[in-house]
């Protein structure tokens, strides 16, 4: 079977580093979570690529039977890759696009909730992009920082200062949500509850990212 005709209850975009960082907790979270996304019927959707935490959630998941989704820019998979489509047995389905952008709106579009895993540039990127779409009423789906050994720590404590500060609303601080463990991944994007402080915009002209219907249950 493959993975297009895999039928998942939920996909679930996972933000991640192409490095695998110095620890083995990484991996194996990595390993843990996907294990519970196939358990859930959840899919992943994820960057396309095949090394670091991001090939490491993407074998957890494919390698079981679930359903995964990697999207990918061609400059990126000449870079990794030499040109070879990820194997569709382990990576499941990759889809080439011309560049980040591209990447991210599909990536947003196919996804019911968003996690950030531990990353680096690329990764920060992508989880304030969704972060920001949110606040502005772009969508309303869970934003989850998957905080691995306190590696977000410093980000959780700017997020606050910023609330303390002013720049950020007291509305929007619970824009994003913190676990610690792969279970907690799960229960957050279960109950989540969309945040008082987003605004209400109409974005049905021309809409930079997620469709405005895409919306969390």
């Amino acid at each position: 079977m493959t993975t297009s005709e895999i039928k998942v209850d939920k996909k679930i975009c996972i933000f991640c580093g192409s490095s695998s960082g110095n620890s083995p907790a990484y991996a194996a979270a990595a390993d843990a979570l996907g294990k519970l996304l196939v358990e859930k019927n959840w899919g992943l959707v994820y960057g396309g690529g095949t090394t670091g935490v991001m090939g490491d959630i993407a074998k957890a998941v494919g390698t079981r039977g679930g359903y995964v989704h990697g999207i990918i820019p061609k400059a990126l998979i000449e870079r990794e890759q030499g040109q070879v489509i990820p194997d569709p047995s382990i990576y499941g389905h990759t889809t080439l696009v011309d560049d980040m952008h591209t990447r991210k709106r599909l990536m947003g579009r196919s996804s019911d909730a968003f996690v950030a895993m531990p990353g680096g540039y690329g990764t920060a990127e992508e989880l304030f992009e969704v972060i920001t779409w949110n606040q502005l009423g772009i969508h309303s789906l869970p934003v989850v920082i998957f905080n691995i050994e306190g590696f977000y720590d410093g980000l959780v404590e700017w997020i606050n200062t910023a609330v303390g500060s002013g720049f950020i609303s007291k509305g929007n601080r619970d824009i994003i949500v913190v676990a610690s463990t792969p279970e907690e991944v799960i229960e957050k994007i279960e109950n989540y509850k969309i945040a008082d402080g987003r605004l209400n915009l109409n974005w049905d002209v021309q809409t930079p990212g997620i469709k405005e219907e895409h919306t969390a249950k």
